[in-house]
């Protein structure tokens, strides 16, 4: 399977997507469509982020100011990008972002003299109106369709923190021009690659906080928070005091991108990186593609096992330990009969977990039994599957029940495993007065034939 992997250690932004695409080898042309319905272009350039030769995408508008004023401004983009001055959610956020305090070589090839960058500059639109550019745009089916999702999921984010309708939400940096260039680009340029999937590492937010209309605000911006939420990938704070993550790529990454822990497994074809924003002093920002075959392996989670010996442990107490053990971030939990010293009856307590959350994991395993000690056994990594769900809808009696399946998937994408949702599958066995596993063996059927 054709997939494209991004590594999110240093967030991601609208113009660091767009930028990544291409360094991955998507075609610029790709871009006319929107370069051809607004007043904008895609400035593409190569520069050195830390001896990485980058790629660097900004959005400019044509015939408003001179070539050297236009380069003296190109770190900030993006309401985006993780960025130096913006304004997204409501609120106008001003970093004070100092490049001179940094050693850092750009390689500039500009041919235009007469360039603005699009940020700041523009129209701010409601979201209905952010809808009926994009469908004025020539676009195909698909790409429309996405591009509309994307915005959707921008205005529903803005809509929440502002306690506002969804189609009357005044978009600020995020309905300008260059949101929508960054937006649209993104999705023609993802089509133009042609990968069956795209998956992302936890993106990292950054840290701090970010000045606001109303006042200082934690790092992430609360319309990521909110994008987030729904989203299949996870965050990750730091690893420096800026904004790293904006909502214009969490939006995009939350449309397009399923979740994972590491890169998974890739016959590598082709990687690029885009730059960001910041400069900073010991590290390249910098976001990184990569194109490749997954091939039919399932997918390679690192992990460690902890494990302790209960003698004294109650049924109640092991009833709730996996329950609890999961809230402090095991992957999985077994409670094994075994045999102790002098022949006494006992428990193996076998818990899975990611090497990050192994010691945190570790003491609550500790508090919740009493045991004086806990092994670590260095695993290494786990193969797993990539699972999702699906809802199948069972017609019974002119009632139309639903039932959660959970879809096993090797790194192909292709499906082995079919499996419902007992609960799910209980109630409607008690509504019906099937039997469950009559209602188990209806829903899985029922997805596997779709």
């Amino acid at each position: 399977m054709r997939t494209l992997a991004f590594d999110g250690r240093m967030g991601a932004s609208g113009d660091m997507l767009l930028a990544a695409l291409l360094a991955a080898g998507a075609d610029r042309d790709a871009l006319a469509p929107v370069e051809d319905a607004l007043d904008i272009r895609y400035d593409v350039e190569t520069v050195d982020e830390h001896g990485i030769a980058a790629t660097s995408v900004h959005v400019v508008m044509e015939g408003s100011e001179d070539e050297e004023t236009a380069h003296d401004r190109t770190h900030t983009h993006d309401d985006h990008s993780n960025t130096d001055d913006h304004a997204h959610d409501g609120h106008s956020h001003d970093h004070s972002h100092a490049h001179d305090d940094h050693s850092h070589d750009h390689s500039h090839a500009h041919d235009d003299t007469d360039a603005t960058l699009a940020e700041g500059h523009g129209p701010h639109r409601t979201y209905a109106e952010v809808l009926d550019i994009v469908e004025s745009m020539d676009l195909s089916e698909s790409a429309e369709t996405d591009a509309k999702a994307i915005f959707r999921l921008l205005g529903e984010a803005e809509s929440t923190v502002h306690d506002t309708e969804l189609d009357g939400t005044q978009f600020h940096e995020v309905g300008a021009d260059d949101a929508i260039a960054d937006v649209v680009g993104a999705v023609l340029l993802l089509a133009d690659l042609g990968v069956e999937r795209v998956v992302t590492t936890p993106l990292a937010t950054g840290g701090g906080s970010a000045g606001m209309a109303h006042g200082e605000y934690p790092v992430p911006a609360p319309a990521v928070v909110e994008i987030a939420a729904d989203a299949s990938w996870s965050l990750r704070g730091g690893p420096v005091d800026a904004e790293l993550l904006t909502p214009t790529g969490a939006a995009i990454l939350a449309h397009v991108a399923e979740g994972v822990d590491t890169l998974p497994t890739l016959d590598v074809a082709d990687a690029g990186y885009g730059a960001g924003g910041y400069d900073f002093p010991d590290r390249p920002n910098v976001l990184r593609a990569i194109v490749g075959d997954g091939g039919a392996a399932l997918d390679r989670e690192p992990i460690t096992v902890l494990e302790t010996n209960l003698d004294d442990a109650s049924p109640e107490l092991l009833g709730g330990l996996q329950e609890r053990l999961t809230e402090a971030g095991a992957r999985d939990v077994s409670i094994v009969p075994t045999t102790m010293k002098k022949s006494r009856p006992g428990h193996l307590v076998k818990v899975i977990v990611a090497p990050e959350d192994a010691e945190r994991v570790a003491h609550r395993l500790a508090l919740e039994t009493g045991t004086l000690g806990v092994r670590e056994h260095g695993a290494g990594h786990r193969w797993v599957a990539a699972r999702t769900f699906r809802t199948a809808s069972l017609e019974i009696d002119d009632e139309t029940y639903d039932v959660a399946v959970k879809i096993a998937s090797d790194a192909s994408g292709e499906p082995y495993d079919y499996s419902a949702e007992y609960d799910d599958a209980l109630a409607v066995a008690e509504a019906t007065d099937l039997p469950v596993r009559e209602v188990l063996h209806r829903a899985e059927n029922a997805v596997r034939d779709e």
